[in-house]
């Protein structure tokens, strides 16, 4: 498949935060907003009715909508796709993505497959729409795969959502202004809530944007948004917005149903049944990329992060190297509660034993560098590409002087 042109309309575009979850459930809306302000005109209707809107359409609501009923019985089984592990990245000076142990977990059952997988869900669900083909049960298998689509993106754009290591973060115990979480929560959330507690007042003014306003909801983190928008879409990554959608000339994607996937598509309905089993793995590894959407290539670079920053050396040094590390069996796990946040930022700062991250060389090195909104901005812009891809009207003159062709 490829995106023959997609549409980014690139527009010149404290407190307690609301819930929590894989990147926090403010992060993946973030995500989805900035993607929003970048669809083309003809696609947010066919959202809207895939979603089965009524009222206000926006896709922020149903951004963390994966994480809210991961713990359900029937989607217990989902849980690995929020993720994916490489086995060899640690120490920090291989970095492999993945080595020669390769991935944890099943084949397949991990985060990059899954955007592979429900892509090609919502590419065979729009080619039976446009026929007038489809039925309830396509309908309701759309529905999934597009939530699924606009979560495990935003899931990709987290370095700890990568990484095999102490179960992506979880199992490290790290203090963050003197308060005690863990390095996954630390980036799922508290990174994101010090940013927008500490936002210039001017962002709680409306830029002078249509088309960035028009998608703003009202949230605590609409000044946020702004900024990531104003100086960092149209600012400073303004030039590397291309190289975001760039991917391997050559191809690795070969597709294969086996008799276990025939099963699957059986069993669940034809298209989940294939997004749950997903592509053939090549001996070279992951079989998700092709010349238009790599999940893997993009992913590479985010992965790399664990090793630049993400992960202190300090954690693999005495004392902390011998206090950090905690028991829990929770793999890769979110909060999804509403509380933890709120209750981190409630409690007393105390003296604990474990590393303090809220330190210039740690928490300020990573708002200096704009880590976290370039990473949210990359999430957006390549949500709105494969979205453009998948249900823009190429046709529509309204693409000319606002297009990027692939």
């Amino acid at each position: 498949m490829r995106f023959s042109r997609v549409s980014l309309i690139l527009a010149a575009a404290s407190t307690i935060i609301p819930s929590v979850s894989a990147w926090g459930a403010v992060g993946h809306e973030i995500i989805a907003t900035v993607a929003q302000m970048h669809l083309h005109p003809s696609v947010m209707p066919i959202l809207c009715d895939i979603l089965n809107y009524k009222g206000n359409c926006h896709l922020a609501p149903v951004a963390a909508w994966a994480d809210r009923i991961r713990g359900l019985p029937q989607y217990r089984w989902t849980g690995p796709l929020h993720y994916i592990g490489a086995t060899d990245d640690y120490p920090s000076e291989t970095c492999a993505f993945p080595g020669e142990r390769g991935w944890e977990g099943r084949r397949n059952i991990n985060v990059l497959s899954g955007i592979r997988n429900t892509t090609n869900t919502l590419e065979s669900y729009m080619s039976l729409r446009k026929a007038g083909l489809t039925t309830e049960s396509d309908e309701d298998a759309a529905q999934v795969a597009l939530k699924f689509l606009i979560h495990f993106v935003g899931d990709m754009h987290m370095p700890l959502h990568l990484t095999g290591r102490d179960r992506g973060g979880n199992g490290i115990k790290v203090s963050f202004d003197k308060r005690v979480t863990n390095l996954h929560s630390l980036w799922d959330s508290l990174l994101i809530a010090k940013r927008i507690r500490t936002i210039p007042s001017n962002y709680t003014r409306p830029l002078p944007l249509s088309d960035v306003e028009s998608q703003l909801r009202g949230t605590i983190y609409d000044p946020y948004i702004r900024r990531v928008v104003w100086e960092g879409i149209t600012g400073k990554y303004e030039d590397e917005l291309d190289s975001w959608l760039t991917c391997p000339a050559e191809p690795s994607v070969q597709p294969l149903q086996t008799h276990w996937q025939q099963w699957l598509s059986w069993t669940f309905g034809r298209r989940i049944g294939s997004w749950i089993v997903g592509s053939h793995l090549t001996d070279e590894g992951l079989n998700t990329d092709d010349e238009t959407l790599c999940p893997y290539h993009w992913a590479t670079p985010i992965h790399a992060l664990n090793c630049q920053i993400v992960f202190p050396k300090a954690l693999d040094e005495p004392p902390y190297n011998r206090v950090s590390f905690s028991g829990s069996t929770d793999d890769h796990a979110c909060n999804s509660s509403n509380q933890s946040l709120e209750l981190h930022w409630l409690s007393r700062p105390r003296k604990n034993p474990y590393l303090e991250l809220d330190t210039p060389e740690y928490s300020g090195a990573i708002e200096d560098a704009w880590i976290v909104e370039k990473l949210m901005s990359q999430g957006g812009i390549r949500l709105a590409a494969v979205l453009n891809w998948l249900f823009a009207d190429v046709d529509d003159s309204t693409l000319l002087n606002r297009t990027y062709i692939l």
